[in-house]
């Protein structure tokens, strides 16, 4: 245990001096100088893909499918809001790993964190947390996840991702259905018998509710409820669940509030239709499931009178509602939960999470609780090392005011992005963004691919979504020097682009 621990103790102060070393640029913009964990700008040496990281593709594709593989990166050199390839080239990276690296990369916190010989034991025995969980669990869930729970809400189910999260969500939405529909938790011996053999009544045919251009994942139960891009769903087999529109604003939002209040009612009224149609095709909707913004369908916003609206009609239904906060939750949007925004203190049943937050799981109220152990259940159940994580992280955020930071920075963020659409009108439009949660359309989507492979070879990492958005998704420990820095390189581009 001693060799170990002063093992990973070198390995933090190498991590620390390599981290110094970048440390050399102040901004104009800036109100306060460099981080010590990062580099000064991006250094290209190579395009994107670069030869080590097409020969590394190369030797992965002899072993598994690398379609998706975009280029190879080198871990432990990447710093702060810069990810450095295996070609050596640095790039400012506002994509983070699909919207999921809070405090960027080998943040001194988290490496103090690994470094420290009392968390040795959460690293390196990883239980089987429905059965088996370490003795400190209930402490480190207060202090990590139930610290940050949303408004109404006290417990936790802690699960490994976001597709998992979900998927478990609607298991607990359903046997809170049935259970209130029976008036009891105890089935009858029809329905403990037919549900071995997939009929009903043991497996009703219930349904849940989700949007068009939804993202909930790639899990069978999740994949029904996803509705953004054909690759995930083409060939797989589906359930017959209703499909709402989601709503389509117009943008800037603030010029265009009457026309986009007409719309939402109008999404808010085929709901209820929906609702009522399935349940006369006796397929109830037992829950609603929507993210507080469509991220990898398009960032797609709605209004907090939407949501509201919303919440209000699934309770008149009889229906659960759930808030998918994956991809929005963990301070992106200068709130940590992006529902936050809406403004009410009722805003869901269940709230899912992952990706910022490090692990995986849902909040819900008291009446989701499931009502005997194993029906919520799989192997791990998320990981006690991610909270330990977790707890740094959130130390972090609130020692440095890192939420206040995201508000500011996105305003300078979205902005420029204004002022880039109006200089270049025929690639760009539809800016919009919710802190530093942002996202601009360009023209089509080959315009819109191509201008990603052009940014990347000047040094910034960008994402697309739904059919022609490019989204911005930076680190939380992301600065207006920072937005400066994009701005300028992607002005460049645009201004190259033909």
């Amino acid at each position: 245990m001693a060799l170990l621990s002063h093992h990973l103790t070198l390995s933090l102060r190498r991590n620390l001096r390599l981290v110094a070393s970048g440390c050399r640029y102040v901004s104009q913009t800036a109100t306060k100088t460099v981080s010590e964990i990062e580099y000064d700008a991006p250094s290209m040496k190579t395009p994107v893909p670069g030869p080590r990281s097409k020969e590394l593709t190369r030797q992965l594709g002899e072993i598994q499918n690398v379609g998706a593989i975009n280029f190879f990166c080198n871990y432990e050199e990447s710093r702060g809001n810069y990810l450095v390839d295996a070609d050596g080239n640095r790039m400012l990276d506002l994509y983070t790993q699909i919207s999921s690296v809070p405090l960027g990369y080998n943040h001194p916190a988290l490496m103090k964190a690994l470094a420290n010989p009392n968390n040795l034991s959460a690293f390196v025995n990883r239980p089987a947390l429905g059965i088996l969980p370490p003795e400190n669990f209930p402490e480190k869930l207060t202090e990590s996840l139930l610290s940050i729970a949303p408004i109404g809400m006290t417990r936790v189910q802690t699960m490994v991702c976001g597709s998992c999260s979900n998927e478990n969500a609607f298991k607990a939405m359903f046997i809170w259905y049935k259970n209130k529909e029976r008036g009891t938790n105890n089935p009858s011996a029809e329905e403990t018998s037919s549900c071995m053999i997939n009929q009903s009544p043991g497996c009703p045919d219930l349904s849940i509710l989700s949007f068009m251009g939804a993202f909930h994942g790639r899990t069978f139960g999740c994949l029904a409820t996803t509705h953004s891009k054909v690759i995930h769903k083409l060939d797989i087999p589906s359930l017959d669940w209703p499909i709402a529109p989601f709503p389509r604003l117009k943008y800037p939002l603030e010029e265009f509030v009457q026309e986009n209040a007409r719309e939402e009612a109008r999404c808010l009224e085929e709901v209820e239709d929906l609702i009522v149609k399935w349940r006369q095709k006796g397929k109830p909707v037992a829950g609603i499931v929507i993210e507080p913004i469509q991220a990898e369908g398009g960032d797609n916003h709605a209004s907090p009178d939407f949501f509201i609206k919303l919440r209000s009609i699934a309770r008149k239904h009889g229906c659960a509602f759930h808030v998918d906060e994956v991809q929005t939750g963990g301070g992106a949007t200068g709130k940590f939960w992006a529902h936050e925004h809406w403004g009410t203190d009722d805003p869901a049943d269940i709230i899912s999470f992952s990706k910022k937050m490090l692990t995986g799981g849902y909040y819900h109220t008291d009446e989701m609780q499931p009502d005997k152990g194993y029906r919520i259940f799989n192997t791990w159940m998320g990981d006690p090392s991610k909270n330990l994580f977790l707890s740094e992280v959130l130390n972090v955020i609130r020692r440095e005011n890192l939420l206040e930071e995201v508000t500011r920075c996105g305003k300078a963020l979205l902005q420029g992005l204004y002022e880039l659409q109006s200089q270049y009108p025929h690639l760009l439009s539809r800016a919009r963004g919710q802190g530093t949660f942002c996202a601009v359309d360009a023209c089509n989507d080959v315009t819109r691919d191509n201008l990603l492979v052009k940014i990347r070879d000047k040094g910034v990492l960008l994402g697309g979504c739904g059919e022609k958005s490019i989204r911005v998704r930076p680190a939380l420990i992301f600065k207006e020097y920072h937005a400066h820095q994009f701005l300028n390189i992607f002005n460049d581009v645009l201004s190259e682009y033909k």
